[in-house]
């Protein structure tokens, strides 16, 4: 099997792990282990297929000749805000959110929507098509199209899936909270994010961005023009 189709496997894997162990399996599993026996799978497998992707993706290497080039600044620049943006949900995604797996969902879910949710109920999801999207259009290469791809792809059809789920799981609760949030998200509305969202947002940007540097040797955001 070549590097190419080895990532391709892990992807894959690491995608379809986490609809089956999210969906059809979710309910066996808890009956037989309960849900903290749950979790434990599920983060394992997670786990194990995330390490499977990244040693696959570092096996690639960078070569493989890439779809389209000539990224200039502008092009940066316009990542480096939407990477802003994706950090933004990120954080404020942690913040009363009624899609995590606590008690008092459905009481949060009765609120009126809150920082980030006034963009998307799926901040979280979309912090991560956001990356992926970002990734691809740096570096359109071909092992970068497989795993971002797959991100991208787990995310978006993840937060669709959860939509379905947790409408039978908190029936009307969730659908109350559906009507008053939106999928697709409105960034018109990023100035309602909250203080919270904002200051996370952006420490976990600034370091992220420079743990760029050191992980893949490519000054990202405010780094490549800055030190």
């Amino acid at each position: 099997m070549t590097p190419l189709l080895a990532l391709l496997a892990a992807s894959i894997a690491f995608v379809g792990t986490h609809f089956a162990l999210s969906h059809p399996l979710r309910a066996p599993i808890v009956s037989k282990l309960g849900e903290n026996g749950f979790r434990g799978v599920y983060s394992l497998v997670a786990l194990a297929t995330f390490v499977w992707v990244v040693m696959s993706f570092r096996a690639v290497g960078p070569g493989g000749a890439p779809l389209w080039n000539g990224m200039g600044d502008g092009v940066w620049i316009a990542a480096t805000i939407i990477m802003l943006v994706a950090s933004v949900l990120l954080a404020g995604s942690f913040i009363r959110n009624p899609a995590m797996p606590a008690p008092g969902a459905e009481k949060l879910a009765a609120q009126d929507p809150h920082g980030v949710f006034n963009i998307t109920r799926h901040p979280m999801m979309w912090s991560f098509a956001l990356w992926a999207a970002v990734h691809i259009l740096l570096s359109p290469t071909p092992r970068q199209f497989i795993l971002a791809g797959a991100v991208g792809f787990l995310a978006l059809v993840g937060a669709h899936m959860q939509d379905r789920k947790k409408e039978v799981l908190m029936g009307d609760a969730w659908a109350g909270w559906e009507a008053k949030t939106s999928y697709w998200p409105r960034f018109g509305a990023l100035l309602k994010a909250g203080p919270a969202a904002w200051i996370g947002g952006i420490v976990i940007w600034l370091l992220a961005t420079f743990g760029h540097i050191h992980a893949n040797g490519i000054p990202a955001g405010i780094w490549r023009w800055v030190g």
